[in-house]
């Protein structure tokens, strides 16, 4: 899978990670939920770690569809309510 990191680029992900994934951006669904700024600072920072670690960058002129797009690493909390909702921006993997 290609996750996006918009204003960084895209990293191929296996998709063995996609639970992983999921349950990380669960995560900063449910600290925005609770009004929990702090809890989303730390959340959204293990999500991004995670695809930067985890993922193999792609070079800049290999242009690829994106199966995820995450916002920058510098979304504010406020920002993060309007995206951040529901089932995140992760849905949950299909049975």
């Amino acid at each position: 899978m290609i996750v996006r990191v918009l204003g960084e680029g895209q990293y191929r992900l296996d998709d063995s990670h996609h639970a992983k994934l999921d349950e990380l951006d669960d995560l900063v669904v449910a600290r925005v939920d609770a009004d929990d700024e702090k809890g989303y600072t730390t959340a959204f920072s293990e999500l991004l770690s995670f695809v930067r670690d985890t993922g193999n960058p792609l070079e800049e002129d290999e242009l690829m569809g994106s199966d995820f797009m995450l916002p920058p690493a510098d979304l504010s909390f406020e920002e993060a309510g309007q995206e951040f909702t529901g089932e995140g921006l992760i849905p949950d993997q299909p049975a």
